[in-house]
Protein backbone atom coordinates (compact mmCIF):
# COMPACT_ATOMS: atom_id res chain seq x y z
CA UNK A 1 0.00 0.00 0.00
CA UNK A 2 1.40 3.44 -0.82
CA UNK A 3 1.46 6.66 1.72
CA UNK A 4 -1.04 7.99 -0.58
CA UNK A 5 -3.36 5.20 -0.21
CA UNK A 6 -2.83 5.15 3.61
CA UNK A 7 -4.45 8.42 3.77
CA UNK A 8 -7.30 7.85 1.77
CA UNK A 9 -9.14 7.65 4.91
CA UNK A 10 -7.86 11.62 6.11
CA UNK A 11 -8.84 12.73 2.48
CA UNK A 12 -12.40 11.27 3.10
CA UNK A 13 -12.74 12.82 6.47
CA UNK A 14 -11.51 16.29 5.51
CA UNK A 15 -13.55 16.08 1.86
CA UNK A 16 -16.48 15.36 3.93
CA UNK A 17 -16.13 18.66 6.04
CA UNK A 18 -16.61 21.11 2.52
CA UNK A 19 -19.12 18.96 0.79
CA UNK A 20 -22.06 20.63 2.70
CA UNK A 21 -20.91 23.59 0.96
CA UNK A 22 -21.07 22.24 -2.52
CA UNK A 23 -24.78 23.62 -3.01
CA UNK A 24 -23.26 27.26 -2.27
CA UNK A 25 -19.64 26.85 -3.80
CA UNK A 26 -18.80 25.12 -6.93
CA UNK A 27 -16.79 21.88 -7.10
CA UNK A 28 -14.14 22.29 -9.38
CA UNK A 29 -12.13 19.19 -8.79
CA UNK A 30 -13.28 15.58 -7.14
CA UNK A 31 -11.18 12.66 -7.81
CA UNK A 32 -9.11 10.53 -5.49
CA UNK A 33 -6.24 12.96 -5.55
CA UNK A 34 -8.14 16.30 -4.56
CA UNK A 35 -11.47 17.89 -4.23
CA UNK A 36 -11.42 21.54 -4.18
CA UNK A 37 -14.22 24.30 -4.22
CA UNK A 38 -14.86 27.73 -5.84
CA UNK A 39 -16.78 30.58 -5.69
CA UNK A 40 -19.30 31.75 -8.17
CA UNK A 41 -18.11 34.36 -10.52
CA UNK A 42 -17.72 37.16 -8.12
CA UNK A 43 -18.29 40.87 -9.62
CA UNK A 44 -16.03 42.39 -7.05
CA UNK A 45 -13.32 40.22 -7.92
CA UNK A 46 -14.27 39.66 -11.65
CA UNK A 47 -13.38 36.04 -11.04
CA UNK A 48 -14.58 32.90 -9.18
CA UNK A 49 -12.47 32.84 -6.16
CA UNK A 50 -10.99 29.78 -4.52
CA UNK A 51 -12.43 29.32 -1.34
CA UNK A 52 -10.90 25.39 -0.20
CA UNK A 53 -10.02 22.30 -1.18
CA UNK A 54 -8.10 19.06 -0.29
CA UNK A 55 -5.11 17.59 -1.38
CA UNK A 56 -3.94 13.92 -0.86
CA UNK A 57 -0.13 14.28 -0.62
CA UNK A 58 2.68 12.10 -0.15
CA UNK A 59 3.33 12.50 2.92
CA UNK A 60 -0.20 13.69 4.62
CA UNK A 61 -3.54 15.35 3.63
CA UNK A 62 -3.57 19.06 3.15
CA UNK A 63 -7.31 21.17 3.54
CA UNK A 64 -6.86 24.39 2.26
CA UNK A 65 -9.42 27.24 3.99
CA UNK A 66 -9.00 30.30 1.98
CA UNK A 67 -11.33 32.56 3.81
CA UNK A 68 -8.85 32.31 6.90
CA UNK A 69 -6.61 33.89 4.76
CA UNK A 70 -8.65 36.98 3.88
CA UNK A 71 -10.30 37.06 7.37
CA UNK A 72 -7.66 35.83 9.87
CA UNK A 73 -9.49 36.63 12.80
CA UNK A 74 -11.59 33.60 12.06
CA UNK A 75 -8.68 31.30 13.49
CA UNK A 76 -8.73 33.62 17.08
CA UNK A 77 -9.53 30.55 19.64
CA UNK A 78 -8.21 27.98 17.56
CA UNK A 79 -7.13 25.11 19.92
CA UNK A 80 -3.31 24.30 20.06
CA UNK A 81 -3.87 20.85 18.45
CA UNK A 82 -5.71 22.18 15.23
CA UNK A 83 -2.83 25.21 14.89
CA UNK A 84 -0.02 22.82 14.88
CA UNK A 85 -0.98 21.18 11.79
CA UNK A 86 -1.44 24.67 10.09
CA UNK A 87 0.88 25.08 7.40
CA UNK A 88 1.69 28.83 6.27
CA UNK A 89 -1.75 30.70 6.22
CA UNK A 90 -4.24 28.57 4.89
CA UNK A 91 -3.40 25.41 5.00
CA UNK A 92 -3.62 22.63 7.72
CA UNK A 93 -1.86 19.00 7.28
CA UNK A 94 -2.82 15.75 8.75
CA UNK A 95 -1.74 12.28 9.06
CA UNK A 96 -4.71 11.31 11.09
CA UNK A 97 -7.87 13.32 12.28
CA UNK A 98 -9.49 12.47 15.26
CA UNK A 99 -13.62 13.71 16.58
CA UNK A 100 -12.50 16.38 17.99
CA UNK A 101 -10.00 18.20 16.16
CA UNK A 102 -12.86 17.50 12.76
CA UNK A 103 -15.09 18.71 14.75
CA UNK A 104 -13.32 21.95 15.61
CA UNK A 105 -12.19 22.17 11.80
CA UNK A 106 -16.35 21.76 10.53
CA UNK A 107 -16.77 24.58 12.83
CA UNK A 108 -14.35 26.38 11.66
CA UNK A 109 -15.07 25.97 7.89
CA UNK A 110 -18.69 26.72 8.48
CA UNK A 111 -17.72 29.70 10.00
CA UNK A 112 -15.01 30.55 6.93
CA UNK A 113 -18.34 30.34 4.53
CA UNK A 114 -20.87 32.40 6.31
CA UNK A 115 -18.41 34.77 6.72
CA UNK A 116 -17.74 34.54 2.29
CA UNK A 117 -21.65 34.70 2.22
CA UNK A 118 -21.24 37.91 4.05
CA UNK A 119 -19.10 39.50 1.34
CA UNK A 120 -21.96 37.71 -1.60
CA UNK A 121 -18.98 35.19 -2.07
CA UNK A 122 -20.66 31.67 -1.28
Amino acid sequence: MSSKEAFIPVFDTLRAVLQPFEGRLIVTQNTSEGYSLNTPYSETYRKDVFAGAVQNKKNYVSFYLMPVYMYPYLLEGMSAGLRKRMQGKSCLNFTKIDEPLQAELTALTRRAFDRFAQEKLA
